[in-house]
């Protein structure tokens, strides 16, 4: 598990990349064209991550393959939401929450691409940081 710096030093690149797709394209696009643009500066930045991650949620003994789909999951650590609204609500700090405790990241990053500037709205919510919990298994879709 990397440590509180390195989950920071991830994070600040995550958001380096927005900001660089954020100033190229501005806001008013889809989420769907700011997704791509993020994950090619996500490899010109070095950075591991998987995209639309299935989540799996247990409950009791039912269990519900692909009941949520992250954005990104980044080095295992950091998972990050993509939204192009004019403001982000408690609902999505919620749902980056549940998607925390679901895969046991330590931190989690919604970044909102239709806010004037993407560094005003932006979402960090921590699940035990810098530890993150257990993990519970990510099922690939059917």
């Amino acid at each position: 598990m990397p440590t509180e710096d390195e989950i920071n030093e991830i994070s600040g690149k995550i958001i380096g990349c927005a900001i660089t797709v954020h100033r190229r394209i501005g806001p008013g696009c889809l989420e769907s064209a700011y997704t791509p643009c993020l994950a090619l500066e996500f490899c010109k930045a070095g950075l591991d991550f998987r995209r639309e991650v299935s989540l799996t949620l247990r409950y009791d003994d039912l269990v519900i393959p692909r009941a949520y789909v992250a954005d990104f999951i980044v080095d295992e650590v950091v998972v990050v939401e993509i939204k192009a609204v004019t403001a982000t609500t408690q609902r999505d700090r919620r749902q980056l929450q549940t998607y925390l405790e679901v895969h046991g990241a330590p931190l989690g990053l919604v970044l909102n691409f239709g806010a004037r500037m993407i560094v005003d709205d932006i979402i960090r919510a921590v699940n035990n940081f810098p530890n993150g919990t257990r993990p519970q298994p990510i099922t690939a879709a059917l």
